[in-house]
């Protein structure tokens, strides 16, 4: 098990980024790579063997956002707005914050498909795998969350940028 306590380490802090793009809170960011890790343990002999583990990792982790999200429990519990989240300095803070607050307006799916189309640059045919569905409901979904930001911001988000 020292090759997965070394993937891991090595790619914690990744896993965290694309968490809180998808749920838009640290703390249930941090949770939901505990719950994808926990996963990620328990089915490793089959995960080791597949040619792109960070692409496992990657879906393992949006199944397990996905799953949270059917259930009642992030609707009672909803810690985003409690704590102030510092910026990494350079940022453009303003409009960093802005689109952190459209990206949360996003229904769960969209927000996955931007998330994984933009910031994890998958092609379609490797987010429609992530997320278990067409590459044409990729393309429609990635369309309206497109849409929907552009509405939300009042700002024309350039193709291929979000």
């Amino acid at each position: 098990m020292d090759d997965f306590t070394e993937y891991v380490t090595a790619r914690a802090g990744w896993l965290r980024k694309v968490a809180y793009l998808l749920c838009g809170d640290w703390h249930r960011a941090d949770d939901l790579v505990q719950s994808a890790i926990t996963r990620l343990y328990a089915n490793w002999a089959r995960a080791s063997r597949a040619d792109n583990l960070d692409g496992y990792a990657r879906r393992t982790l949006v199944n397990t956002f996905l799953a949270e999200q059917r259930t009642s429990w992030w609707r009672r519990v909803d810690l985003r707005g409690t704590e102030h989240e510092r910026p990494e300095p350079g940022e453009d803070v303003d409009a960093a914050l802005d689109l952190r607050a459209a990206l949360a307006r996003l229904p769960a799916r969209q927000r996955a498909t931007v998330v994984l189309r933009y910031f994890s640059d998958l092609p379609v045919s490797e987010t429609a795998q992530a997320l278990g569905c067409s590459e044409g409901t990729v393309k429609s979904q990635t369309s309206k969350a497109v849409e929907t930001l552009r509405e939300l911001l009042g700002t024309p988000i350039r193709e291929g940028r979000a």
